[in-house]
């Protein structure tokens, strides 16, 4: 019976899901190596995953050649360069609200793609504490990027004014924060600095970890579930416009659609495929279609008609001109 935090199911059924590295050292360390069975019992022949139904073969196995989640290396890396063109547009648009922190929230984003080629590609052998702490690394961006795209929305509404300290300080403290948390509890579980978060799972084939199942499943759901509600009720209660909600609506289906394709047709595409792709390229794929609409969304919401009734109320002042007396950062960024 599959428990709540049981990473065990996905390992098993979902191909190249990065946070089974995490268990995989796990189980070698805690002695119970005798769990792993077929191409997982060997660090030389396993791929992503504990016992995985269907997986991509490491690019050391033998016989050779094998180019590992190649399909996921090229989603990757268009996506990097994709992500960092959305930077360059955000940082040319001086006197939008938000641009700091947006721009902040995507180098964020960047910095994760070439991690999750890394964890999820095949190249670096199961149970090395290489892949062990790039993965924990990975982890800790991801939990702090679902709080930079919460703090994106909390600045949307105005209760902190945008590229000050009220707005910079607490967000980059969190995230500070955040991804030290994310790290640990990542790193706790694989090398068991604690038998309370790193200890043994119970049975040892549950891959049990509600800590990091919580940081890693539940945080980036509750956070993008409240941003889609804050920046629904400053589309539609605030700014009473319609438009930038399709934007919105439409980035929210492309996320879904994304973990949709990773966890449903993974395993699907790899046998298809005789174990060359899976769903995670395709997850990318959308993850990153998804930060392009959000691009797309606040720009609607921070131009023309729209912007003026809410973010910049009074008339006849130069777009390049501070909103607020509070010191602000745009200039000298």
């Amino acid at each position: 019976m599959t428990r709540f935090g049981d990473f065990g199911p996905l390992c098993t059924s979902v191909p190249s899901y990065p946070w089974c590295n995490l268990f995989y050292r796990q189980l070698v360390r805690t002695g119970n190596a005798a769990v792993l069975v077929g191409a997982s019992a060997s660090p030389s022949t396993a791929g992503v995953g504990v016992n995985p139904k269907c997986f991509i073969a490491p690019t050391f196995s033998d016989p050779p050649p094998h180019l590992g989640n190649i399909a996921n290396y090229v989603a990757c890396a268009v996506s990097f360069f994709v992500t960092l063109g959305l930077i360059w547009l955000v940082h040319r648009r001086r006197a939008a609200v938000g641009r700091i922190e947006l721009r902040t929230l995507l180098a964020v984003y960047a910095v994760t793609l070439p991690l999750n080629a890394i964890t999820t590609g095949s190249f670096i052998r199961q149970g090395s504490t290489a892949l062990v702490v790039l993965t924990a690394i990975h982890a800790g961006f991801v939990v702090a990027f679902f709080w930079g795209l919460l703090a994106n929305a909390i600045v949307a509404t105005q209760i902190v004014e945008d590229g000050t300290w009220s707005s910079l300080l607490p967000y980059t403290i969190f995230s500070v924060l955040l991804f030290a948390l994310g790290t640990y509890l990542a790193l706790d579980t694989a090398l068991g600095a604690t038998n309370t978060i790193g200890g043994a799972s119970s049975p040892p084939q549950s891959l049990r970890s509600i800590s990091l199942f919580v940081v890693l499943s539940i945080w980036p759901l509750l956070c993008a579930l409240l941003y889609l509600v804050l920046m629904a009720y400053i589309v539609i209660k605030v700014l009473r416009e319609y438009r930038p909600m399709i934007f919105y609506g439409l980035a929210a289906v492309l996320f879904v659609l994304g973990q949709l394709a990773w966890f449903l047709l993974g395993r699907v595409l790899c046998n298809a495929s005789n174990h060359r792709i899976d769903g995670s390229f395709l997850a990318t794929v959308l993850e990153t279609a998804a930060i392009v609409v959000l691009f797309f969304a606040w720009r609607s919401i921070t131009e023309g008609a729209c912007a003026s009734s809410f973010y910049h109320p009074t008339q006849g002042v130069s777009d390049d001109a501070p909103r607020s007396d509070q010191p602000r950062f745009d200039a000298l960024t």
